[in-house]
């Protein structure tokens, strides 16, 4: 972290915490980014066992997200309803 000198004292703590926020939400981003990573990689395979497996996980790590103000609300459900979507073709033997 950049140290900031000759700034008022309150800007210093709200650049603090504006980092302290960032690197929060970086996480979090990366995290969901992640978990639907894993998600598509396991709709590519056609794999309904493991599909079945991450669906929940999948939802719970975007519904995070959006609690948390990263994602927006609409971009949540965007992504939940496309996943759900693939998830259940996979898992009744469709194509996608």
């Amino acid at each position: 972290m950049a140290t900031i000198k000759g700034i008022k004292k309150q800007a210093r703590k709200r650049h603090r915490q504006s980092l302290e926020r960032r690197m929060r939400n970086r996480a979090v981003r990366t995290r969901v980014r992640r978990q639907i990573r894993l998600m598509r990689a396991a709709l590519a395979e056609g794999d309904a066992a493991k599909v079945k497996d991450l669906l929940p996980a999948t939802m719970s790590v975007i519904d995070v997200g959006w609690r948390k103000g990263v994602i927006h609300r609409n971009t949540a459900a965007r992504y939940k309803s496309r996943v759900a979507r693939q998830a259940e073709a996979v898992i009744s033997g469709k194509e996608a």
